[in-house]
This record gives structure tokens, C-alpha cells and sequence, in this order.
């Protein structure tokens, strides 16, 4: 099955992709939330999740260079002849480390090389109209093949890039109706990536689950370019179903074809 699509440096990228923060236990709500995914989440039931994705048509994921990772990617292309794109994240304290992390991305064979928020957000100077090293982190990525972009939460780093130039694919930034780990006002979020000169992979759509997802993909997919794409993290393959057809939903400008989920306080909703 077909998703619809944008182009990220020159690949065709589904508009809505894989996220991994479930996965790899990173839940943004507590410590006993994170303990649980991580021991949930086995890469049986992370590739479950991601054969149906691929089946739907999602050819992209944005995920912290990792080789048992890669390996599960590379299994769902073999059975389902669907390539998912990595967009690698790496991290670091320093540029030397950061390039580290840019040479594992390469070798695990990731497309994409977007510096994590951790390296990128602390050396964005604003009223320098520059991101610190950050020219010789594209070059880098550049050099081991790839698609230099950055992963932020700051909205200044789109600007100041955008205005400074540099030879990148795109962002990654937040955007989400509460407005959820956002820097400023979610309008002035939505301003900053309409505006942006690159696609935009809009990640927490859901606040981390926050948010009802037709309340947040319907924001986000509302507030974004036709260019831009959504990166929502999965649970299971029936969160999957029901994310997967909102958003189409949210593309075409239809209802989702979904069952509302029930309770017996709604018993006299019903029609």
C-alpha cells in the first residue's frame, strides 16, 4: 500500500514516518513509563510495528544510530520489499564526538545524518546568525554521504540556518496543539516551519501521548507545508492501524474511518 509523499534531499519520504522513543524507552511522562517500554518493546514486537508501517506504505524513521536497530530494518525490507529510510540523530559533547556518532550513521547505511537537539540547540548563537561548528558537522555528514539536517526544539535554528545557508536536507522540530515541549507559542511554532526554506519532520504530534491523535496529527498536518512530514512514535500494530488512517485522513481532508473507542458513559451518545 502507497503513502503520500514529499522529497527530503532528494528521496522520496512517506508524510508520515516511524518514530522511536517507544521503542527504545524514551516516554517523556516518567521514569516508570520509560521502565515499562523498555521491557515491552523486544525486537519481536518492535518489528511487528514496523512490518505493518512498511506494509501501509511509511518509508522513514528517525531513530539514535543503532546497529540491532538497523538490522530490524533491514529485515522488513527483506520481507516486505519496503526500504524505510533512517534518519540517524547522533549526539555528543563535542564535535569530535558528534563526528563519532556520524561515521557509525554511515556505516549502518542511514541516508540521513541530523544531529540530535543535545548537540545542535547548545551551539545555536541567534545574534551571531550562526550554528557553532555547525559547518563543519555538515561537511562531515556531507563527506560519509549523506543528508545533513538538523534535530532541534529551538525554532532559531531553522531561522538562523536558513539565513546562514547551510548545505542541508531539512528539520526536525516540535509541534503539537499544547503546545508540549515547544519553545514559544504553537503559532508562532507553525509560523517558524511554514516559513522554513527546507522540509520539516514535525516530531510529538501527540505530546507524547498527551493528546488524542486526531486532535494532534489534525493540528499538525493543518498547521504544516505539503512538503513537510509527521514522525509519530507506535505502540502496537493497532495504534498503527488507527495513527496510519488519520493521517491519511488529515492529508486528504476526510473523515477517518476509524470506531470510536467506547465506555459506558457514552452509552447515550450513541446513535
Amino acid at each position: 500500500m502507497s503513502f503520500p509523499m514529499t522529497q527530503i534531499g532528494g528521496y522520496d519520504i512517506s508524510r508520515l514516518i516511524i518514530g522511536t522513543n517507544t521503542f527504545h524507552g524514551y516516554s517523556h511522562f516518567s521514569m516508570a513509563r520509560d521502565q515499562w517500554l523498555r521491557s515491552y518493546f523486544t525486537p519481536e514486537r518492535i518489528y511487528e510495528v514496523l512490518e505493518f508501517a512498511a506494509k501501509q506504505g511509511l518509508n522513514a524513521t528517525v531513530a539514535l544510530q543503532n546497529p540491532g536497530y538497523a538490522e530490524l530494518l533491514a529485515e522488513v525490507e527483506r520481507s516486505t520489499g519496503q526500504h524505510i529510510h533512517y534518519i540517524a540523530t547522533p549526539g555528543g559533547a563535542t564535535l569530535d564526538e558528534l563526528k563519532q556518532g556520524i561515521k557509525q550513521a554511515a556505516d549502518l547505511g542511514c541516508e540521513f545524518c541530523w544531529p540530535h537537539t543535545s548537540w545542535t540547540d547548545p551551539r545555536v548563537l541567534p545574534f551571531e546568525g550562526r550554528i557553532h561548528e555547525g559547518p563543519e558537522a555538515v561537511e562531515y555528514i556531507r563527506e560519509c554521504g549523506m543528508v545533513a539536517g538538523w534535530s532541534t526544539h529551538r525554532p532559531e535554528t531553522v531561522t538562523v540556518s536558513d539565513k546562514a545557508g547551510y548545505d542541508i536536507g531539512g528539520y526536525i522540530q516540535i509541534l503539537n496543539p499544547i503546545g508540549f515541549l515547544c519553545q514559544v507559542e504553537t503559532d508562532w511554532s507553525a509560523r517558524v516551519i511554514r516559513e522554513a526554506k527546507h522540509p520539516v519532520v514535525s516530531i510529538k504530534p501527540l505530546g507524547a501521548g498527551r493528546v488524542l491523535p486526531p486532535t494532534g496529527l489534525g493540528f499538525v498536518y493543518e498547521n504544516i507545508k505539503p512538503v513537510d512530514t509527521v514522525c509519530i512514535g507506535m505502540l502496537s500494530v493497532e495504534e498503527a492501524r488507527e495513527d496510519i488512517e488519520i493521517a491519511r485522513a488529515c492529508i486528504d481532508r476526510r473523515d477517518a474511518a476509524i470506531e470510536l473507542q467506547r465506555t459506558r458513559s457514552k452509552d447515550v451518545l450513541k446513535v
